[in-house]
């Protein structure tokens, strides 16, 4: 997590006058890391949804955007204890909170689990296509390799990127597109922040167990109607047995 930027907002705070929207002021902290020089504070001031003002701690300083935030940023820079106060607010509140975000959820760690598929192939040269999905992971980056008899495959690979599940967890599928070979091996490798080891998901070309379970519904339904043509086969010879031959005039 230490490579990409998080943030988050403090507080948020809006006034609201007789027609509706006017203002508010928003916190921010920017990190890449839990130390203090890899945390940013801004703090922005905005009016009718135009921002006006803002102090970064990167610059040290208010600066304005308009005719109006001018005024206020040389303002606010003249005042020592304004600027100190925001000067402070990169220790005292984000550091605080930015310790509390790594210890809480950002240090953890979730395991892929991982999933092979066989489905059609968009047409091509190759008559066969595998997916390989990987879900349930974080943190996001993850690596996902395929093997063909043990060597990486790099032609005919297709991936997504990493796609939120919107509850903290990271989804991702692959996609090979090949010729099948008999005898071959064809496996999905993933490496993950969460595995100490690689997790390699060898392929199995034998049927699927949702066609396995049709065919195993179509044989019983079969084998019943097999029965049931027998009972009613041995009822009928038995109630013809049963029956007395009357002659007639």
């Amino acid at each position: 997590m230490a490579s990409s930027f998080l943030g988050f907002s403090l507080f948020f705070i809006s006034l609201y006058g007789a027609d509706g929207f006017e203002e508010y002021h928003l916190n921010r902290c920017v990190f890449n890391s839990s130390e203090l020089q890899d945390i940013e504070y801004i703090y922005s001031a905005y009016y009718n949804k135009v921002e006006y003002a803002r102090f970064s701690s990167s610059v040290g300083k208010f600066v304005g955007y308009n005719e109006v935030g001018l005024k206020y940023a040389e303002r606010w820079n003249n005042d020592p204890a304004v600027l100190g106060a925001r000067k402070a607010q990169k220790e005292s509140v984000c550091k605080h909170n930015v310790e509390i975000d790594y210890q809480a959820v950002l240090t953890k760690t979730a395991t892929p689990s991982v999933r092979l598929s066989s489905v059609t192939p968009p047409g091509g040269k190759h008559t066969a296509m595998l997916m390989c999905s990987v879900y349930d992971f974080y943190p996001k980056q993850i690596r996902v390799t395929w093997l063909r008899d043990g060597k990486v495959v790099t032609s005919d690979v297709t991936s997504t990127d990493e796609l939120q599940d919107g509850d903290w967890y990271y989804q991702i599928q692959s996609h090979l597109e090949y010729t099948p070979r008999s005898g071959e091996k064809i496996s999905c490798m993933v490496e993950h922040a969460s595995l100490n080891t690689p997790v390699i998901q060898d392929w199995d070309p034998s049927m699927p167990e949702s066609e396995r379970n049709k065919i195993a519904i179509g044989a019983s339904g079969l084998v019943l109607g097999l029965i049931l043509s027998l009972a009613g086969f041995i009822y009928y010879r038995r109630k013809a047995h049963g029956r007395i031959l009357v002659p007639t005039n």
